[in-house]
């Protein structure tokens, strides 16, 4: 089935199994439907089985929107507790489509919780409580943590009930080599053999002939903390340290503790490579944005990162706690961060990379080496530190009901060709948007959402009114590097122009543009983390990214 043909079933309001390949377009495909839900003034709830997957489609996990959080069981009291709580209840009430990512690591009984939620706080049989459900995930990669007697969701009785309609996407946007594809065909149909494993292992590499821009995969969180540890003592920038503190009986900061991915001490410096380990959308972060160390806030100390789309953001410390009856009986605070030169193969899931260094070597999960290979794009960026034949094994449940969700897409790629035919898919699309509180006209660009309103404007008067840096960092009473970003906003929205921008330089910066676009090249180079490294620490990173405004800017 090709995209097209999975949106437009999307399109009709129908509950669906978006799958497919790694690399044949399932998160376009969502991204897709979620724009044309907007177009028409529908709002979808998007969620995701983990708070790492939850970062590659926006959203938040599906615990925390459907409000069941960590519990492991449904109770009479349980459901009471969510349904009185009035914020829950009406997101719940008033949600219209529902998408669930990374489904393979969702467990049957967690999607159980979710539609018993739903049906008690909706007041609706229906499943799922009578909203469109959409799930997305390939069963193939990483399975679901469960501890109870349900372990894929597939296998639960809320996924039959749900019925789903199963779009299997078959085209390949990732892998461009022909004779990878086919390896990854192998591992994916339970049939690879020695050469197979022979183009696998004819990547091998030693780990010192990596480069630092290489991710590296590893599947043991040990070895990921090893190679992090080693990175962070090759700095030469100054290290900051943050400590964790905690209140409240042991016994349940200890279980806190155990579930929070930043450590107890958290050791940073100046050009370390980090990962944000807790949700907070109203800063810009969730729990896996990715970015670098680029200095300290003035005042608190708290770290400034640049995130990998070129945000600058400060990780100020939030709070794990437990609660009970309403009550804070335990919390834990630390700044949500963690060094992120190696990662887990679990926290790579759904990503895709030009070039990937990994060890397979202790792979102990099915689908764990399926996962890590299949986020490379071509052989040549493959570098293999170690494999072993665990690391091309799939579930043996799984390989047994991918044949039949293949003919169940087939069987509905049939069957809605032939409505479209019929002329009847126009009409089932628009009472779906109807149904859904929708406009059956599309809204026009921009009046979907509205921009927030912010303090550029009162940083733009002043750059307007001749004012030198150092006067308007004062007149605003806000650090240089906000200052920067402010610059950075208003160059975006053409509100100042280069030479404005050029007249604020300090002159020892101004002094050192022509080294510091030499770094910067002439290949379209605009982060700053590489300029950093290449200077040698010699400009902070705010010192760098303005001016990069005015470097690019002349070119």
């Amino acid at each position: 089935m090709t995209q097209n043909e999975a949106l437009t079933i999307l399109q009709t309001g129908a509950n669906v199994f978006l799958t497919g390949e790694p690399g044949s377009g399932k998160t376009h495909t969502v991204n897709a439907y979620v724009a044309w839900l907007r177009s028409h003034g529908i709002e979808p709830a998007i969620t995701a089985s983990t708070g790492i997957a939850a970062t590659h489609v926006g959203g938040m996990t599906i615990h925390s929107w459907s409000g069941i959080g960590i519990h492991e069981r449904i109770t009479p009291e349980l459901l009471d507790a969510i349904a009185s709580k009035e914020h829950v209840a009406k997101r719940l009430q008033k949600a219209k489509v529902l998408i669930i990512d990374e489904v393979s690591m969702l467990s049957g009984e967690v999607l159980a919780m979710v539609d018993a939620v739903l049906k008690e706080v909706r007041h609706s049989e229906l499943p799922m409580g009578g909203i469109q459900t959409v799930v997305v995930g390939d069963f193939f990669q990483l399975p679901p943590v469960s501890r109870g007697s349900v372990g894929f969701a597939f296998q639960s009785a809320a996924w039959k009930t749900l019925n789903p309609i199963v779009c299997y996407l078959t085209e390949q946007h990732r892998q461009e080599d022909s004779v990878f594809l086919d390896v990854l065909a192998a591992i994916r149909s339970g049939e690879w053999d020695h050469t197979h494993v022979s183009v696998i292992t004819s990547r091998e590499a030693e780990l010192d002939e990596v480069d630092d821009e290489t991710p590296r995969l590893f599947t043991h969180n040990a070895d990921v903390d090893r190679i992090n540890s080693e990175k962070l003592a090759s700095l030469s920038t100054r290290q900051h340290t943050f400590q964790m503190s905690s209140t409240g009986p042991s016994v349940l900061t200890d279980a806190l503790k155990r579930g929070c991915l930043s450590p107890e001490t958290l050791a940073l410096k100046e050009g370390a490579i980090v990962m944000c380990t807790k949700n907070n959308p109203a800063v810009g972060y969730v729990n896996g944005t990715l970015g670098n160390i680029i200095g300290y806030e003035v005042g608190t100390d708290y770290p400034i990162i640049e995130t990998r789309d070129g945000r600058e953001l400060v990780i100020a410390p939030v709070d794990w706690a437990v609660e009970e009856n309403g009550k804070v009986r335990a919390k834990l605070a630390q700044i949500p961060l963690r060094l992120a030169w190696a990662i887990t193969v679990h926290k790579s899931q759904g990503m895709s990379m030009d070039a990937a260094a990994m060890d397979l070597s202790r792979a102990f999960e099915y689908g764990q080496g399926y996962v890590a290979l299949s986020r490379v794009r071509t052989l040549d960026g493959l570098r293999l530190l170690g494999w072993s034949e665990q690391a091309m094994q799939v579930h043996p449940e799984v390989l047994s009901v991918d044949r039949s969700f293949k003919e169940q897409s087939e069987a509905a790629r049939r069957a809605f060709e032939a409505l479209d035919m019929e002329g009847e898919l126009t009409g089932m699309q628009e009472r779906f948007i109807r149904a859904s509180g929708g406009t059956v006209e599309a809204l026009a660009e921009g009046t979907v959402r509205a921009p927030k309103k912010s303090t550029y404007d009162e940083t733009l008067s002043l750059v307007k009114a001749d004012m030198s840096l150092h006067e308007i960092i004062a007149a605003r009473s806000l650090t240089f590097g906000t200052i920067c970003d402010h610059l950075e906003k208003l160059r975006e929205g053409g509100l100042v122009s280069v030479a404005e921008i050029d007249a604020l330089l300090p002159d020892t910066l101004r002094a050192a543009l022509p080294k510091i676009a030499t770094a910067f090249g002439t290949k379209g180079e605009t982060k700053l983390a590489p300029v950093f490294s290449k200077l040698k620490g010699k400009y902070s990173f705010d010192e760098l990214k303005l001016a990069r405004l005015v470097i690019l800017g002349e070119k």
